[in-house]
């Protein structure tokens, strides 16, 4: 009501003032009602992340906390594979369609389990790995083990259970080619989820404050189209350069989609670099960094007062009937921010099995209740083993906030 409102008087003050505004058509010197109140951001410094004009959102009013602060709750959470493996499935009897028959053909059953945690915080980010695509606009396949495809109203699934955000710069979102790539980020801006991949970042509003999210991977063997540690290391410092310098936001996180699979804590051995990359993200202004790729939950770091998140692990991922550890998390921290600045940042983990059942991968992610189970996934990331290499290994990790 209020957005209506305020569109209303807008109109009414510009028709006052006689003002023409280009509604339909796009033609040169034309201004529009978006181009007078949110005009076009400058162009990117050299080396920086390009990235279009964020959509204006409606968001409500900031609500200031006792200090002035302004706090806002993100949520993280790793891959979320929905579809088919066009290798070994056959669209329609797949392991996810299979699943899907039995929840009455309704999609938005991966994530009944865990809406109350999405909708109650300002920001949800997941690591998006497949294609979106009507199997017509694709026909070029990547010679891997598995290429995951999903229909392109799965993105609506995101959005209708909370997922605002979703990250693509993973080793599936290309099973497809370009013409995959463009089908997924189609079905995902249609939906209106914001993305991020290397060459994109996404920026999201809530509470006043600018979310800037950036995604990048190394997963070795490396092709020749992605970088090296190294190479990377200097391109993440220019991008949060940009994120906050050039597009003023409040708060940047980065992914990376990195790793081995299977492992439950970071390598930092060359090509990895796991270890590096993370923390020097934080010296280069990064607020949050999230990791994802080994299917598996790692430790988490507290570094120069900022977190690092090695992985996530599993969210709803159909891509295994049965794996051989179902156990995950669901990742929040509360940022509060004070006159442009970070004074607060505490979070809280939320163990999860990526599943609803015990005895197979139903793809439902739901948090655990049992404390044999909660226990099993706060000791594998506070484990000696998985923290051996780590200096700045969070031990204490609280399940509610403090």
């Amino acid at each position: 009501m209020r957005k209506s409102l305020s569109v209303l008087l807008l109109l009414c003050l510009l028709f006052t003032l006689g003002l023409e505004c280009a509604w339909a058509e796009d033609t040169e010197g034309d201004t529009s009602l978006l181009d007078i109140f949110f005009p076009p951001t400058a162009a990117p410094a050299p080396g920086s992340t390009p990235l279009p004009t964020p959509e204006p959102t409606a968001t409500p009013e900031p609500v200031y906390q006792a200090d002035g602060s302004v706090e806002i709750t993100i949520t993280a959470v790793g891959d979320v594979t929905i579809g088919y493996d066009v290798q070994h499935e056959r669209k329609g009897s797949g392991l996810f369609d299979k699943e899907l028959k039995k929840q009455n053909n309704d999609p938005n059953f991966i994530f009944r389990n865990v809406l109350d945690i999405f909708s109650s915080d300002d920001l949800t980010i997941a690591n998006f790995e497949g294609v979106l695509a009507d199997e017509s606009q694709v026909s070029w396949k990547k010679k891997d083990a598995f290429n995951f495809l999903g229909d392109p109203a799965y993105a609506s699934v995101l959005k209708n259970n909370s997922v605002e955000a979703v990250t693509m710069e993973n080793n599936h979102i290309g099973d497809f080619g370009e013409a995959g790539l463009n089908a997924t980020v189609n079905a995902m801006e249609s939906a209106g989820v914001v993305w991020a991949n290397k060459n994109h970042m996404a920026v999201y509003e809530a509470q006043g404050l600018r979310i800037g999210m950036l995604a990048y991977q190394i997963v070795p063997p490396l092709r020749s189209d992605e970088m090296q540690a190294a190479e990377l290391q200097e391109k993440v410092a220019a991008d949060i350069a940009a994120a906050k310098e050039t597009y003023a936001c409040d708060i940047v996180t980065v992914s990376f989609h990195w790793g081995k699979e299977l492992d439950y804590s970071p390598r930092n051995e060359s090509p990895y670099r796991q270890i590096t990359l993370g923390r020097a993200a934080i010296d280069a202004g990064a607020d949050l960094v999230l990791g994802h790729h080994s299917h598996r939950i790692n430790p988490i770091e507290q570094y120069n007062g900022r977190y690092i998140v090695y992985s996530l692990g599993n969210c709803s991922f159909a891509g295994n009937k049965k794996p051989s550890d179902m156990c995950t998390f669901i990742f929040q921290c509360k940022f509060r921010v004070k006159n442009g600045e970070i004074v607060g940042n505490p979070f809280r983990i939320i163990p999860c099995r990526i599943s609803s059942r015990r005895d197979y991968n139903d793809f439902a992610i739901t948090p655990f209740t049992e404390p044999d189970n909660i226990k099993t996934v706060v000791n594998t990331m506070t484990k000696k083993e998985n923290i051996k290499n780590l200096e700045y290994a969070v031990t204490n990790l609280p399940l509610e906030w403090e």
